[in-house]
């Protein structure tokens, strides 16, 4: 074979993942992509390869990527673009900055390159603002808001939440109703009632261990479900297919009936990369946006379902032998620091072969199953349930039945033409007796608002 036929059909091959990327199949692009550079490996293949990486937030594996690129062509722009959204991801913005300098030596009359290199500037002075000015265990601003500067005017047509003899606001059935109602019609709850309700789940939360025990009784039914990621619309489909949460229907409303626990967007950095913060900060105030962070700070990192099934976002550890016991005593009133269980119970991922290995991310790792199973084996478990990946139809089952990935996000981010899925269990204290069972489903219509709307674009890693 002659060097111009193997340059050939790496170029094919890069053309045909160029498809797949334009298309939104990320996985099959990265295919494509590897595919070339396993025939001929070029600082441009390896810098799309990286941004399809971003894309399905395998973020340790772009930034790999983004090195490779540069390491073989230091004048290639996109290498160092690359690189930067990679570190930009991972919160890295000191390294972020000096990708970005590079580029505007490069290339000096790059606009974006100096907007984001302005943006990563203010984020550095920023933090280390917040650093200098940070106190252990400052109390929540939810803790000390007034309530009566804050009118409800008479102008708003959303649901009101109803007071009892001394005063007290509280959430009804009819309240909630009414609530998904205006939500739909794209609508937001006043201020005043959002921060009464914030207040009630931060001192709720705040009372809950880091490893929640959940009861299930023999033949009751529990659902689990993944990955929400604010599509509302399709959560509101959940709750059509399966109904909505109450005392006979509850969900990993009633306190002591739905469960939420946290993932890795659940703090600081993910919230400002992916939007959330923009959103509330458009229609709240920031004020509203750090309360947000103070009640996620406060989210149990993991569920036990009859002392048999373990819930969490991400997955295992780097280390063996960590134990329920452990997990429990975890301090969660913080933002996750890399290396540690908190962390890794939010970042990261099973894989096919055994032993670990360099998380794709950059922040966790990567097990195997015969991780898992020593883990289920130690800690007495049937198997474990996590989130944090998209899959073709809202689920997998892996590790020999020991390890399962459930995601509820139908069609992720308008562009990965995935189904969702939600897990039903049916309560029993019998070992290997709650088998999971799956229910599959599309996305659902939704208002023409595009995924990440309030994303500061300068922040945006797909750049």
């Amino acid at each position: 074979m002659t060097l111009s036929t193997i340059s050939d059909e790496a170029e094919a091959l890069k053309e045909e993942a160029n498809k797949f990327f334009k298309d939104g199949d990320y996985e099959k692009a990265i295919d494509a992509y590897t595919k070339a550079i396993e025939i001929r490996e070029t600082a441009v293949y390896l810098a799309n390869r990286s941004l399809a990486y971003l894309r399905t937030e395998c973020f340790g594996y772009a930034l790999d990527d983004a090195s490779k690129a540069i390491s073989l062509d230091s004048s290639y722009v996109k290498g160092y673009y690359r690189r930067a959204s990679a570190h930009m991801a991972l919160g890295q913005y000191k390294e972020a900055l000096a990708d970005y300098e590079t580029v505007i030596r490069v290339a000096p009359s790059d606009k974006m390159a100096r907007e984001k290199l302005t943006e990563c500037r203010k984020i550095i002075r920023r933090k280390a603002f917040e650093k200098a000015i940070a106190v252990e265990d400052q109390p929540s601003p939810l803790e000390s808001f007034d309530l009566s500067t804050i009118t409800v005017e008479s102008s708003y047509d959303g649901p009101h939440l109803e007071q009892d003899s001394n005063g007290k606001y509280f959430v009804t059935e009819s309240f909630m109703l009414a609530l998904m109602e205006h939500y739909k019609s794209q609508k937001v709850l006043h201020k005043k009632y959002a921060i009464i309700i914030m207040k009630d789940i931060f001192l709720f939360l705040r009372g809950l261990p880091s490893l929640v025990d959940i009861k299930v009784p023999e033949q009751s039914k529990f659902t689990v479900c993944g990955d929400i990621h604010g599509q509302f619309y399709d959560l509101m489909n959940i709750f059509k297919i399966n109904g909505l949460p109450s005392k006979d229907n509850p969900y990993l409303l009633y306190p002591d009936k739905f469960y939420l626990s946290r993932g890795n967007h659940e703090s600081e950095h993910m919230n400002r990369l992916y939007g959330f913060e923009g959103e509330v900060k458009s229609k709240y105030s920031s004020e509203v946006a750090n309360m947000f962070t103070d009640i996620f700070n406060w989210l149990p990192l993991c569920h036990l379902i009859n002392e048999r099934i373990l819930v969490m976002h991400g997955g295992l550890f780097e280390r063996d032998n960590v134990t329920l016991d452990e997990i429990k005593k975890v301090s969660r009133n913080r933002q996750p620091d890399e290396g540690t269980i908190m962390c890794e119970l939010l970042w990261s991922d099973p894989m096919e072969t055994e032993g670990r290995a360099h998380s794709k991310r950059g922040v966790g790792c990567q097990f195997g199953p015969d991780v898992t199973e020593k883990f289920c084996k130690q800690n007495g478990l049937d198997y474990i349930i996590r989130s944090h990946e998209v899959k073709d139809e809202g689920y997998e089952v892996a590790h020999n039945g020991r390890c399962i990935t459930v995601f509820s996000a139908p069609n992720y981010c308008d562009t990965m033409h995935n189904r969702g899925a939600f897990i039903t269990l049916i309560g029993s204290n019998k070992p290997g007796e709650m088998s999971p069972m799956f229910t599959s489903f599309t996305a659902v219509a939704h208002p023409d608002v595009r995924p990440m709307a309030y994303v500061n674009p300068l922040l945006s890693m797909f750049m």
